[in-house]
């Protein structure tokens, strides 16, 4: 009988771990319209960029930024259909500019020449979303 429990509890122990890992993270704030979302990612990282150094939501800023180019690159990094647009390579660039920094010097503020390329890089992704890639 101890025998049956331990794998009944261990079979329910399985199939509650494979359905939490299975289903869907609420705190996405990506809706799966690449363009929406393109837009959606540009304005979190113009805010976060945009911040003061003294402000005191810069590190949260930060933090959501990092946060929100990790959900955008696993959503649409082996998305066929998004790969080959103008706005996508522009983005993946300037993403992965930011990200770096980001990793390579998280206590140090954003340089204003990077700013200013990354500033660039998003005119051109909108540029480009409005017309049609």
């Amino acid at each position: 009988m101890k025998r049956y429990w331990s794998r009944l509890l261990a079979l329910v122990l399985v199939v509650v771990i494979g359905l939490m890992g299975c289903s869907a993270n609420g705190s996405s704030s990506l809706s799966g319209d690449y363009r929406q979302d393109t837009l959606s990612v540009v304005n979190t990282l113009r805010t976060a960029l945009d911040l003061p150094e003294d402000d005191p939501n810069k590190v949260e800023a930060q933090a959501v930024a990092r946060e929100t180019i990790n959900e955008f690159a696993a959503r649409y990094q082996r998305d066929s259909s998004v790969a080959a647009l103008n706005s996508f390579t522009t983005m993946r660039t300037a993403l992965n500019s930011l990200a770096g920094h980001y990793s390579s010097y998280p206590n140090r503020p954003v340089p204003q020449k990077l700013k200013q390329r990354l500033q660039q890089e998003f005119k051109q992704v909108e540029a480009s979303l409005s017309r049609g890639g």
